[in-house]
């Protein structure tokens, strides 16, 4: 296949979120095949040199976040401010004034917005000589409505070859269903323009995008290395147990996501209660950009339920160092083959990286039956303990056995393995790019 100039768009390239740790498997495996990749984005810890930083693309930049909290506020306060500035028509028709109505300034700024990404974009787009565009996510979740709108309109204008890859949607977040930028919501989350193809983490995303929009697309899942197993564990890991609290006799349970509420960290926590063993709950991450009011939910039920619950952001990080304070510091991959026991309990999820983390490192997994991980992944005949929304008595007699029986988790993980690398491989992710490519460029793949 002919070597492609790629430009990936999104509001942040950095961190460990799903969007990012998926981009960067993606751009691996294209440049493994002879591509080079170029990025778009608010935030980004690639190199310089193939970066088109504009700071108004991340999500979380001020002017971005005055948008979204009056497009999502789904309060009075909005209303008001749709009513004073509309005083010729107050008196004349006051069923006007609802949930669903927008200032006029904040449709005047997203369209300066939109203008401005837009000159970044085609400035982007000559820079490095693009080919191809893949936007990741910023087509799909409308947490920037500008940028989503001005990418839409780039490819209109110009009819870039696109891949759109879709991470999370607007119906699958209750905090988006009452807003007063459906205009746009429907305009360019997602777009639907001949030059794109689309591409979905899961079926139901599939089916939703057929049924909603009449688009077709591809599903592609989060996939992890699983043709290069993990290196053993070395020297700098060998206190991790003891840097973690873990005592000598103790289990280590550990949850591998962000604080946020549709994890379902509380399931977790009770699980540690009823189990009655010596056991302590290490969280790897913090809340993120989401608050911390659940975190402290969280909390408080832990003390409730006297369960030990470590909040570990500070000693789990992306890189290996030490803390301010002097203490080692690891990386998720040092921690999780020290795990008795990995939970995810997850509500919603878009696939389930955590997931194949878990499963990449061998460990037993506790999952929530959430939807995709029922439709998806339990079918490909992957062994977990699996709960089906409360802990049940079943869920907690499985989980001791797992426990105590080493041998029988050791053959778990290694069937689990197998299947990973049979369905969720980089070699997987190689074979549907270079259909999708073809596709694009009306090649053979």
């Amino acid at each position: 296949m002919t070597s492609r100039n790629i430009g990936f768009i999104s509001t942040r390239f950095a961190g460990t979120d799903g969007v990012s740790l998926e981009t960067s498997k993606w751009a691996a495996v294209l440049e493994r095949l002879g591509h080079t990749c170029f990025y778009f984005a608010g935030e980004c810890d690639r190199p310089d040199k193939v970066c088109h930083m504009v700071e108004e693309a991340f999500y979380r930049h001020p002017e971005i976040d005055a948008i979204n909290r009056q497009a999502y506020s789904g309060s009075w306060t909005v209303t008001e401010e749709a009513r004073s500035a509309h005083p010729e028509i107050a008196a004349l028709h006051k069923p006007f004034f609802s949930m669903y109505v927008r200032p006029p300034g904040m449709t005047r700024r997203v369209n300066e917005l939109k203008e401005y990404f837009k000159e970044e974009l085609y400035k982007f787009a000559n820079r490095f000589n693009l080919e191809l565009l893949i936007v990741e996510n910023a087509v799909a979740i409308p947490l920037n409505i500008p940028l989503g709108l001005a990418v839409t309109e780039f490819i209109a204008e110009t009819g870039f070859p696109t891949i759109a890859h879709h991470h999370d949607f607007h119906w699958e977040r209750q905090r988006f269903q009452v807003n007063c930028v459906g205009d746009y919501i429907a305009a360019a989350f997602p777009p639907n323009l001949p030059s794109i193809r689309h591409v979905v983490i899961n079926s139901i995303q599939a089916q939703q995008i057929a049924s909603r929009y009449g688009l077709t697309s591809r599903v592609i899942p989060n996939v992890m290395d699983f043709d290069s197993p993990p290196p053993p564990p070395d020297e700098y890991t060998r206190t991790v147990r003891a840097d973690l609290g873990i005592e000598d006799g103790e289990y280590f349970f550990l949850q591998p996501t962000r604080v946020i509420q549709r994890k379902g960290i509380e399931h977790a926590v009770e699980l540690v209660r009823r189990l009655e063993l010596p056991a302590k709950l290490v969280i790897s991450h913090a809340a993120g950009t989401e608050g911390t009011d659940y975190e402290q939910r969280v909390r408080e039920y832990a003390h409730l339920l006297d369960v030990t619950v470590r909040f570990e952001v500070e000693q789990v990080n992306e890189h290996r160092g030490v803390t301010r304070d002097g203490r080692k510091v690891y990386t998720l991959g040092d921690v999780y083959p020290h795990a008795d026991l990995v939970t995810y309990p997850s509500a919603i999820e878009g696939f389930g990286n955590a997931f194949l983390e878990a499963v990449y490192h061998r460990r037993p997994i506790l999952v929530n039956n959430y939807s995709i991980y029922e439709v998806d992944i339990k079918p490909k005949g992957f062994r977990v303990i699996w709960f089906d929304g409360y802990i049940s008595t079943e869920t907690l007699d499985e989980t001791r056995r797992i426990l105590r029986n080493p041998a029988e988790a050791g053959k778990w993980a290694d069937k689990n393995y197998e299947l990973a690398k049979q369905h969720f491989s980089f070699t997987v992710l190689e074979r549907r790019l270079q259909s999708v490519l073809a596709d694009c460029f009306g090649q053979q793949a």
